[in-house]
């Protein structure tokens, strides 16, 4: 059985993105836009990872891990954030993030950072 992935981007683009990149190796679970449907999605999926962007509207990425880490402790976070976005990615470490991944997206980053994670 393959790994299921949930990604979360308020950008179509980038959720577009990541699915072309994984997609051949796991299976997308679901995608959602914003942190809120993140949670609800979770729930719902059970997601082995969630790839999650930080920076989106109604309820941010930190929070989103927040909330699914307080569902599932085990859960599995990759946090996608863009360069310079060092303060918010403390905070997603310290909401629970397990990894992270630095856009733009480069095909080889996001694999090796969702076999980390899946190989800890």
């Amino acid at each position: 059985m393959s790994t299921g992935v949930l990604i979360v981007d308020d950008s179509h683009f980038m959720r577009n993105l990541l699915r072309q990149i994984l997609e051949q190796d796991y299976r997308i679970l679901g995608e959602a836009s914003n942190g809120a449907e993140a949670v609800k999605l979770y729930k719902e999926h059970d997601p082995d990872i969630v790839m999650m962007d930080i920076v989106m509207p109604k309820c941010n990425g930190i929070k989103a891990t927040a909330a699914i880490k307080k569902i599932d402790p085990g859960a599995r976070v990759i946090m996608c954030t863009s360069v310079g976005q060092r303060e918010k990615m403390k905070l997603a470490v310290k909401a629970g993030a397990d990894g992270y991944v630095t856009k733009p997206f480069e095909e080889p980053s996001v694999r090796k950072a969702l076999s980390d994670v899946v190989a800890a």
